[in-house]
């Protein structure tokens, strides 16, 4: 199928809204959307538990609040914080790469 030239995809987008990959806004960007993305994956893992806020928030002694930041702005969580949730709240397994 052809791509229809009067349209623009969303990395041509990113690009120039937000700048090309590997500038420094484009990092920052990339940065903010991986927060996002690992509060999104908290959400729909509780969800598909079946479990509130306030009952994740109490398997891992956090208040309710807390969990709703997490879920709504993973900018600011540590990695003890996101350990708890994931492995004794969720009963999931965390795991994290480095990428060099």
């Amino acid at each position: 199928m052809e791509r229809n030239k009067d349209l623009t995809t969303l990395d041509e987008m990113i690009d120039k809204f937000i700048g090309p990959e590997g500038s420094e806004p484009r990092e920052e960007f990339d940065r903010g959307f991986q927060d996002f993305m690992i509060g999104m994956l908290i959400r729909e893992s509780r969800l598909k538990l079946e479990m509130t806020q306030e009952q994740l928030a109490r398997k891992v002694n956090k208040k309710r609040e807390y969990i709703s930041r997490v879920e709504n702005n993973c900018g600011n969580i540590t990695l003890k914080s996101l350990r708890d949730i994931v492995e004794i709240g969720l009963g999931g397994k965390l795991h994290i790469d480095v990428i060099l």
